[in-house]
């Protein structure tokens, strides 16, 4: 797809979400499509290498989330995969500071490709398991924002992705529709980690009918230091 095309379908798909970019940041997210679908052909980042669908469900879908975020927040994107949403939600907020975390390296190569090409500051990659970056002085309750998207259920996600944020901060989990099971599932996690369900919303992605729902979850207190458990204890035995 050349840049004028590019543009364009952003840009219609944009308008939609009430957002304006210009054309130095839709020619970082063109650069980082385009780089996304190079190295897809070697190394497995995505299952979605069409430019209409890169835009619609990669870089919409992430830009779905800003309006719950403020200027200048400091934000961890959890499990980000290969950059989303944290990646297109800097190129849009220039004023954020991203962490993005990933348990395989490649992708963290990748992330740090991607950093270089479109010349992203304050965004920074690690290495390594949600469990133990949560543990972490450096990390932990550091945030005002965690963001996942579609990483685990809601309440493994949770585990995950709390101990990163400060208290009055919040988490914004990312994911597709049929999740009232998943809500009921989560709400001793929420408890016991100290959350609160801020919001619930659902929606179609723009011009389509992809279902989304946005889950924010707003930490009213500090947890346990016994949490999160050691790595895959979330996952084989869920709060």
């Amino acid at each position: 797809m050349d840049f004028d095309s590019f543009k364009k379908e952003m840009n219609i798909n944009l308008m939609a979400l009430n957002l304006k970019l210009d054309d130095s940041q839709i020619k970082n997210f063109y650069d980082f499509m385009n780089l996304l679908i190079e190295k897809n052909k070697v190394m497995n980042l995505t299952g979605i290498t069409e430019p209409k669908e890169v835009i619609l469900k990669h870089f919409i879908d992430s830009l779905t989330v800003l309006k719950y975020i403020n200027e200048n927040d400091n934000i961890i994107d959890v499990g980000t995969g290969a950059g989303f949403p944290g990646i297109p939600l800097k190129i849009a907020e220039n004023s954020l500071e991203i962490t993005l975390l990933d348990s395989l390296n490649k992708r963290i190569n990748f992330l740090n490709e991607v950093i270089e090409k479109i010349n992203l500051n304050k965004v920074k990659t690690i290495h390594g398991r949600a469990e133990d970056f949560g543990q972490d002085f450096k990390y932990r309750e550091k945030y005002d924002v965690a963001v996942s998207r579609a990483v685990a259920p809601l309440n493994v996600l949770l585990e995950y992705m709390l101990p990163f944020v400060k208290v009055g901060g919040k988490c914004i989990c990312m994911k597709g529709s049929n999740c009232d099971e998943e809500i009921e599932n989560s709400r001793k996690a929420i408890e016991i980690l100290g959350g609160k369900i801020e919001k619930i919303k659902k929606f179609n992605l723009p011009n389509s009918d992809n279902n989304r729902t946005i889950f924010i979850i707003k930490k009213v207190q500090k947890m346990s230091r016994q949490y999160p458990r050691k790595a895959g204890i979330p996952t084989k035995n869920p709060l």
